[in-house]
């Protein structure tokens, strides 16, 4: 599975922005994606996933501002992010699971063995 991500960029606080992720390859063993963000002196951390039946979760701080969907038939999931704040600064990397992954309850990790692409830069100034 080969995944690229696309849609980071310089957003003034309160902005929006759209990211993509375009998958390729045996897509159709992909149960889950998600989108990890890391931000400068933090580890990376997941903030939003969906699974293959369209359920979703996010992270408590983008709960309300950020939207994952996806298209089944375009191979692509994307990451609405809204009402932008200095915090959501970071490198976003689209991950893509072929394990099962449970989005119901606390946010739960991808699987380390789960699939990613190249991070786009999301850069969000007060």
């Amino acid at each position: 599975v080969q995944l690229q991500a696309s849609g980071g960029g310089l957003v003034q606080s309160g902005g929006s922005l759209n990211l993509s992720c375009v998958a390729s390859g045996q897509t159709y063993m992909i149960n889950a994606f998600g989108w990890y963000r890391q931000s400068p002196g933090n580890q990376r951390e997941l903030i939003a996933a969906i699974s293959s039946d369209g359920r979703s979760n996010y992270r408590d701080s983008v709960k309300g501002r950020f939207t994952i969907s996806k298209d089944d038939v375009k191979d692509t999931v994307s990451l609405q992010m809204n009402n932008l704040n200095t915090d959501d600064t970071g490198v976003y990397t689209c991950y893509a699971d072929l394990n099962p992954w449970e989005p119901t309850g606390p946010l739960k990790d991808l699987s380390p063995l789960s699939y990613w692409g190249q991070g786009t830069q999301v850069t969000v100034s007060s």
